[in-house]
């Protein structure tokens, strides 16, 4: 899928309720998932210790961190959408988030994007931007919420 290419408000107001689109798979690899336990000091067993994840864990295997599943969203935002024309972009909150199933080591994550609202604040476009992480190959997704971000165009 191309990237939508937004170059002012009004390209963006064109989009609201429509799916803005879908990113290419990334892997979750027990590296990546050892980076970020250093990262943020989260070195908990069911993330880091592949033997015993086999045989205590109820996945059978080590998880990927939901906040690094969570983390991973600017970097498959940016495959969906450029907006051109900003001062800067802000990540403003998180609405109504929730992690549905775990992200085993190894599996691939995608995300799928939905321009939900968007709001004019004096100049600033508040844009909510309903999202889901979908787990290749599984039905439930791994997370699902509202990004919220902030837009000063130029």
């Amino acid at each position: 899928m191309e990237k939508v290419i937004i170059n002012s408000y009004e390209d963006f107001e064109k989009l609201i309720g429509q799916q803005l689109g879908i990113s290419e798979y990334v892997q979750l690899t027990q590296e990546r998932i050892n980076l970020f336990a250093d990262a943020t000091l989260d070195h908990q067993w069911i993330h880091v210790d592949p033997e015993r994840a086999h045989v205590e864990s109820p996945f059978k295997s080590t998880i990927a961190h939901g906040y690094l599943t969570l983390s991973m969203l600017p970097h498959l935002w940016n495959q969906i959408i450029e907006v051109n024309n900003l001062k800067m972009m802000i990540n403003y909150g998180m609405d109504k988030m929730k992690f549905g199933q775990a992200v085993l080591s190894g599996q691939s994550i995608r995300l799928v994007a939905t321009l939900q609202s968007l709001s004019n604040l004096r100049g600033v476009a508040k844009a909510e931007i309903k999202f889901a992480i979908e787990i290749q190959g599984e039905k439930k997704k791994a997370l699902e919420g509202v990004a919220v971000f902030l837009y000063y165009f130029n």
